[in-house]
Formats: structure tokens, sequence, C-alpha cells
């Protein structure tokens, strides 16, 4: 299940500062750096291992979140032929980690970067993350410097990869490109971005595939208060996406055909969960006739209106179950692909915030080569998917006590309010408990209640808020 995105804008008030700090040390996540890492991270952002390719001709630019300093990706589209090359440069976090030293541990028991809404705990040591790694403009950075080829169409006719040093011209972000390309005056890279981006939301549709446009629930301050609310993604964060996939996708293939690698699979979902998401739809008086797909109801979504943002929260619940499936010696596993993709993927584009990228990209980098690995890379495969299982969960946890905090601290003074909800599911195993979506404020909590009438619309109370909990429970009104 991805990550529910939650922020704040602003500083927050201190009661709710207060329970996120309590909320770091509750869940046992770790937090500052072993003296010993941070020694030899400082002397790896010194030191890297350069590529022998320079490729700092390119003019990449990096677009991120605004404020993002952990930069993963440096992206330039041009025209080539009748089509478009991407190339797509990912951060090279193997140049900087010693197999088996302090930082390569640490980064195994971490395995992922965690984010709470005020802040994140980092895979890797801010110096690496933010710094040395980190594809930030006006620097040198080792990179593993993809090329695709794609034909007018956007489908994939050529894909290259190998280590490179790029540099990034600038950082932009997300809201800064989308007024650009709205404009038009964005240079033709960044027109491209659009370009390219609605001909693959194109062919993911045409294959069968999913992206979720899920709201992100952001704290706003308003006339000195705080509130909870949906914001949209903007459509750049879609077309950038897509870049993403389409990397993962060319990289799962070349693992498939090498004969080893980690894939990142997922089954397709069972029609007892569909059948729960329609009763959902028609509890928020959505349409979905029943000759229309799962696929083609999601691209009809606005997730600027409040019901559909709901839906779309809702329809994350599709996406559990997905893992990481290793293989080897050319014996594929029973299952390569992911159904949410609709094709064979693999993550390998964000190395700075998550474990098993550095693998991914090492395996494909051997793969392009014809040479076989190194031996850090077999070494670990075995263990990877329960470590990033772990890491998951660890994330999953710390997901919902964040928006449980943040929730039960903005409605600590409206206990016994009434609400309009949404029953959106019930506890299988203890079918008086389930989640109640609000459809304002933007808040999913717990209701406890017998029966719990699944799908359906009803009012609740709210009968307790504690962000020392964290507890928000409802009951029906």
């Amino acid at each position: 299940m991805p990550r529910r995105p939650l922020r704040v804008t602003g500083a927050p008030e201190a009661p709710l500062r207060a329970a996120l700090a309590a909320l770091r040390t509750g869940l046992g996540v770790p937090l500052a750096f072993p003296l010993g890492v941070l020694a030899e991270a400082e002397r790896a952002a010194k030191a890297p291992a350069l590529p022998d390719h320079d490729a700092t001709d390119i003019p990449f630019v990096t677009v991120d979140p605004p404020g993002a300093a952990d930069l993963d990706q440096a992206l330039h589209l041009a025209r080539h032929g009748t089509g478009y090359r991407l190339r797509y440069a990912i951060a090279d976090v193997a140049a900087f980690v010693v197999p088996g030293g302090p930082v390569d541990a640490e980064a195994h028991r971490r395995v992922t970067t965690l984010y709470f809404p005020d802040g994140k705990i980092p895979l890797h040591p801010a110096v690496l993350s933010e710094g040395a790694a980190s594809l930030l403009p006006g620097h040198d950075r080792p990179a593993a410097l993809w090329t695709l080829d794609l034909d007018a169409d956007g489908r994939t006719v050529a894909v290259d990869v190998h280590r490179a040093l790029v540099r990034s011209r600038a950082r932009l972000d997300y809201p800064d490109v989308q007024r650009r390309i709205d404009a038009g005056t964005a240079e033709e890279p960044l027109m491209l971005l659009a370009t390219v981006g609605r001909l693959r939301e194109r062919l993911e549709e045409e294959r069968g595939g999913i992206s979720l446009n899920v709201p992100e629930q952001e704290i706003v301050e308003r006339d000195r208060a705080y509130a909870l609310t949906y914001r949209a993604p903007l459509p750049a964060e879609g077309w950038n996406a897509q870049l993403s996939l389409l990397t993962g996708m060319a990289a799962a293939d070349l693992m498939l055909a090498s004969g080893t690698g980690v894939l990142r699979t997922l089954p397709t979902a069972p029609d007892g969960a569909v059948g729960r998401l329609r009763h959902t739809a028609h509890a928020l008086r959505i349409d979905w006739p029943h000759h229309v797909s799962y696929a083609k109801l999601i691209r009809s979504l606005d997730p600027h209106e409040p019901r559909h943002a709901a839906f779309l929260q809702e329809c994350t619940t599709l996406l559990r179950g997905a893992g990481y499936t290793v293989f080897r010696d050319g014996r594929l596993p029973e299952i390569t692909t992911h159904s949410a993709v609709a094709a064979p993927y693999t993550h390998c584009t964000a190395p700075l915030r998550r474990l098993v990228d550095r693998y991914t990209t090492a395996l494909c980098l051997a793969a392009v080569a014809g040479e076989p690995p190194p031996d850090w890379v077999p070494a670990a495969l075995d263990a990877l998917p329960k470590e990033m299982a772990e890491g998951g969960r660890r994330a999953g946890a710390v997901e919902r006590a964040c928006v449980d905090t943040v929730e039960a601290a903005l409605l600590g003074d409206r206990v016994g309010e009434e609400f309009d909800g949404c029953v959106v599911d019930v506890d299988e195993r203890r079918p008086t408990v389930g989640t109640v979506q609000l459809e304002s404020p933007a808040v999913i909590g717990r209701i406890d209640g017998d029966p719990l009438p699944l799908g359906e619309r009803l009012r609740v109370r709210l009968t307790e808020a504690d962000p020392a909990g964290p507890t928000v429970r409802f009951v029906p009104a």
C-alpha cells in the first residue's frame, strides 16, 4: 500500500509538534545515526568512486516537491528522429557505500526513509542523501545514466544504462514546472515532459495499468487555526511519475533477460476487494456502471472533488499485497508482473530513499555490460524481500500513527460533534470495528458500532480525539 502523503504547511502548533516528537520515540524508529556511520559517510562524501564516462554536457534538471534536497533523479528529454530520447540520471549511491561497512549496515537496518508530517528520518546520513550523493544543481555527481529511446507513440525501442558523471543545471519543483508548461514558457525539455508523460499515460491505459492520483492530506493554517484538507496532485507530478515507471519497467525487462533480479510484484486484486469498492462508490454517490472497468473509472475521477478524493484514498487498499520477488540463474518466478502497472516492474529510481534500488541498479548495469553483478549484490538478494517487507511495515505504522496523531490534534476540541461520513472498511475478524471517511474535514478514523454498514453514508459522532494515543474514534450518531 503506498504511503499516503501528509504534510504540514508552516510551523505546526506546539501541541502538535510535541505529539509528533513523542510519536517518533513511541514507535521506536531509528533517529540519530551512530558516530561510526557518520564518520564513514563524511569520508565517502569526500572521495566517492567516480565513473570514467563524463556526461556533464547534458543539461539535466531535477523536478521534485518544493524544498526537497534528497534528489534521486535528474532528467533531460529531447526529440530523437520521429520519437523521443529520455536521459534519466539516478543518484549512484553505490559510489559512496562500502559493502558491509557501517553506512551499508545502517541502510539495511533502516531500509527506507520514513516520512513524518513535519520532517523525515532518512535512509542515509544527510551528508550523502542531501549532499554529496544528491543530484543538486551545479555539482558534478556520479549517476546511473539511463538512455531510453521512444517511438512517436511513446513506446520503448532501445534501452541503455551505464555509470556517468552528470551535472544538474536547475532544481525545479512541481508547481513551478506546471506553471511554465501551462503558460507555454518552458524550454523544450520541460514541454516534452508533458508530451511524453501524456503518451505514457495513454499507453498505461492501453495495457490496463492504473496510476492512482491519491490526494495529499495537508494541514493548512486558516484564521490562526489549523485545518486538515486534501491537495490534489498536479498533472506534472503524474507525468514525472510516468518517467519513473518507464525506467522501472525497462529495468525489470533487463533483469528478466539476464536471469537474475528483484521485481516489484502485485497479484491481481480478488473480486471481493473490488466488490467492496463498489459499495463505497455507491455510498459516495460515484456512478460506477457494471460494464465500466475499475481502471476506466479511476481515470474518470477528479481528485479535486472531495467525494472522489475519499474514494481514491480507499482504492489504495487494492495495492495491498505488493512485494519484492527475487529470482536468479534464469529461474523466473511464477508472478513477474505488478498488476497496477500491468507489466513487469521494479524499483530502481529512488536509491537515496529506498534500499532495494541500489541493488536493482547494480543488476541492470551488469546486465547491460554483459558482466556478472558485483559480489555484494547476489550475497544480499535472498534477504532483501524480508528486509523490504519489514521496512514497509514500519513505514505503514508510521503513516497510520501520523494520520491519527494529526487528526487527533486537530479534532481535540470537537469531541461530541457530528459529521457526515462513509464506512469504507470493516474488520473481517471484528465486524464491530471499521474505518470511516468523513466528507469534511479530510479525516479517516476508527468507528465502533454494530452493525457497521459498509459503503453507506451515515452521521457519526466523535467520541475520542487524543494525540497522545494517538486515537481518533467515532460511533454512529
